[in-house]
């Protein structure tokens, strides 16, 4: 199977090493990370053993040509390039599988490609890229796949058995939506408290949308913090269940009890930097839209009341608002 990665971060790099481990013709598209992959390859670090993989590289679609499978692991902030990026990799038979965060992605996919098509992958690990070219594994792995707006079809169980086969433990899920919101369960707080909770507690609890956030990135807190203070954890699970409330309005059963199995999940991975922290960090944009914004205006449409959402938007807002103008005038 011939299988293109398209956004070669942390998730991307580690799931396309994991493949061409395996045995699979895997073809990273690049642009930063070309010559420290196309000479070293990708080392992945982990707890299960740490190994290196030579995909072939390329810095344009082009080079790569149709694929069997295109993995799309971009940030959801670049999904305008989609329609630059992709079309020289999908076929008739070819499947697009976008591995992102959020809600709306299959949506887009669905604009410039046939429904049937489009393939969701919902990642359930603990990635951080340390170099170029260089990941390092923490925890988790698995990863659910669904069929866009539909059931499961025989080739989700075949790319199910891909996965396995390469040392992914993997899924498939028969209702896409829900895991989607199922996996917001966990995002929404670790992401979202991330970043907007370096403005202080009050900021989330009183009044947001009057609050004059700064960027204070070395108060960030990880998700040992976040569950490491008892005012902090409360805001967690509330914040969780709104989310599953906002979910069940939609039709999405999630039952409550997701919350402390994520919580539980989360304790062991000691002080994990979700991505949207890492991205405050290092200056790039937010996955405001599919992570946050989305999930809360379908809330709104089902008449879910998200008043802790609401709040942790609101703060992303402002954060993202004056990082995009710092980064105009500096342009």
């Amino acid at each position: 199977m011939k299988v293109a990665v398209v956004g070669c971060g942390a998730v991307g790099s580690y799931y396309g090493a994991m493949l061409c481990r395996d045995g699979l013709d895997v073809h990273f598209l690049l642009r930063s990370d070309y010559e420290a992959v196309r000479r070293h390859g990708v080392f992945i670090r982990s707890a299960a053993g740490d190994f290196n993989a030579r995909p072939r590289c390329a810095r344009t679609p082009a080079e790569i040509g149709l694929c069997d499978l295109v993995l799309v692991a971009l940030k959801a902030t670049a999904n305008d390039q989609f329609s630059k990026l992709l079309p020289p990799l999908v076929g008739p038979h070819t499947a697009v599988m976008t591995l992102q965060n959020g809600l709306g992605n299959e949506e887009h996919l669905a604009r410039l490609f046939p429904a049937g098509q489009v393939v969701g992958g919902i990642c359930f690990v603990c990635l951080n890229r340390v170099a170029p070219g260089v990941i390092e594994h923490i925890a988790e792995g698995t990863i659910m796949l669904g069929e866009f707006g539909g059931w499961p079809e025989p080739r989700t169980q075949d790319f199910a058995t891909m996965f396995r086969h390469a040392g992914v433990p993997s899924k498939v899920t028969d209702n896409l939506a829900r895991s989607r919101w199922e996996k917001l369960v966990w995002n929404i707080p670790f992401n979202g408290l991330g970043v907007a909770g370096a403005q202080g507690y009050d900021a989330l609890v009183s009044q947001p949308s009057t609050f004059n956030p700064q960027p204070t990135p070395g108060l960030c807190l990880t998700t040992d913090k976040l569950l490491g203070d008892p005012r902090w954890e409360k805001l967690v699970r509330e914040l969780m269940l709104e989310v599953i409330t906002a979910a069940r309005a939609q039709g999405l059963e999630i039952p409550e009890s997701l919350a402390e199995r994520h919580i539980a999940r989360t304790r062991p991975m000691g002080a994990y930097k979700a991505s949207t922290l890492l991205d405050f960090e290092q200056g790039r944009p937010l996955e405001l839209e599919s992570v946050f914004l989305e999930p809360l205006r379908r809330a709104q449409r089902a008449g879910v009341a998200t008043p802790r959402l609401a709040a942790v938007c609101a703060v992303l807002k402002q954060l993202e608002a004056r990082r995009a103008s710092v980064t105009a005038v500096l342009q």
